[in-house]
């Protein structure tokens, strides 16, 4: 076999992503319904960024983290998913190991950016509930710039640490990796290297941005109960609870598959179920962020009819 970039480091120049099944018709009827979930991905989070920036009453903290989270979660699918529509109808399974190293790279900081976003998120819901004097003076335009720079940032250079490490190591074979993505435990199996500091360092960063957010999220949230329950009128505790019933859902639903996906004992359940849990959290979160923010949000509501009548205006 050729040797390529990678000749210092290892043998095998390219990677065969297994996909989901050898079924010629099962996989027409994937690649369908992975096409238009794709397809109103994009479309879905391309929206919201639009009506953020068309409209100015929109200029808001929360909203500016929402574009945030929305033009994460285009880059984030669009890491995955036309590769594995290629994987799945044109049956064009082989990945080089740059190529899918880089996946990997991309998806794990952005995977690692949105679990600091939604904490970040969340401190904007406590500051708005908890402290709604003070809202206007903490959280102003250069702290909101800084808390999402940071986020990405921060991500990104933890995940280049991983990165570097799995980049050293000598893949051997075989080159068979049973999943539709370049993930960082199958990667790590078919290394003839010994791994456990990659997987040390790389198990502590995970932990550093995934748990860590996490508590803050619970902490946040604990705050923003205590307060609500405070409130005395029940239209109040209604009103204060839907500010924050988005994205709370969001945090649910993200948290919840990353969660059944990774502290899943391997041992006693089978690939198939993991690649299940993944199809989650990389196509069916990120299509459902924007139907829920649009779906329990008035404002983007608002937006949208007005956006939509003022084109109806101008055909006519």
């Amino acid at each position: 076999m050729a040797i390529s970039l990678w000749e210092n480091q290892t043998t095998i120049v390219e990677f065969v992503l297994r996909g989901f099944s050898s079924v010629r018709q099962l996989n027409i009827f994937l690649f369908m319904i992975f096409l238009v979930f794709y397809m109103l991905t994009v479309s879905g989070n391309i929206l919201i960024v639009l009506l953020v920036l068309v409209s100015y009453h929109l200029h808001t903290p929360m909203y500016f983290f929402l574009v945030n989270l929305s033009f994460l979660e285009i880059w984030y699918t669009s890491n995955i998913v036309p590769k594995m529509l290629l994987i799945v109808i044109a049956e064009q399974k082989t990945i080089s190991v740059a190529g899918c190293l880089t996946q990997f790279y991309f998806f794990g900081s952005l995977a690692a950016t949105e679990c600091l976003l939604l904490a970040v998120m969340s401190y904007d819901r406590y500051l708005a509930i908890c402290q709604p004097l003070h809202y206007p003076i903490l959280m102003t335009g250069p702290l909101c710039t800084r808390l999402a720079a940071s986020s990405w940032l921060c991500c990104f250079f933890l995940t280049a640490i991983t990165m570097v490490l799995l980049s050293q190591l000598t893949f051997c074979g075989p080159n068979e990796i049973d999943h539709f993505f370049c993930d960082f435990t199958p990667l790590v199996h078919l290394s003839c290297m010994d791994t456990s500091l990659t997987e040390t360092i790389a198990y502590a960063t995970s932990s550093a941005v995934t748990l860590v957010p996490f508590l803050l999220i619970m902490a946040s949230y604990s705050c923003i109960l205590v307060a609500i329950l405070r409130i005395p009128s029940g239209t109040g505790r209604q009103k204060a609870f839907s500010t924050c019933s988005s994205h709370l859902t969001v945090v649910t639903l993200f948290y919840g598959t990353l969660i059944g996906t990774y502290l899943m004992p391997s041992a006693n359940s089978s690939q198939l179920l993991h690649k299940g849990f993944s199809l989650l959290y990389t196509i069916l979160t990120p299509m459902f962020n924007p139907i829920i923010y649009s779906l329990r949000n008035k404002d983007i509501h608002e937006t949208l009819k007005k956006c939509l009548s003022k084109k109806s205006a101008f055909l006519r």
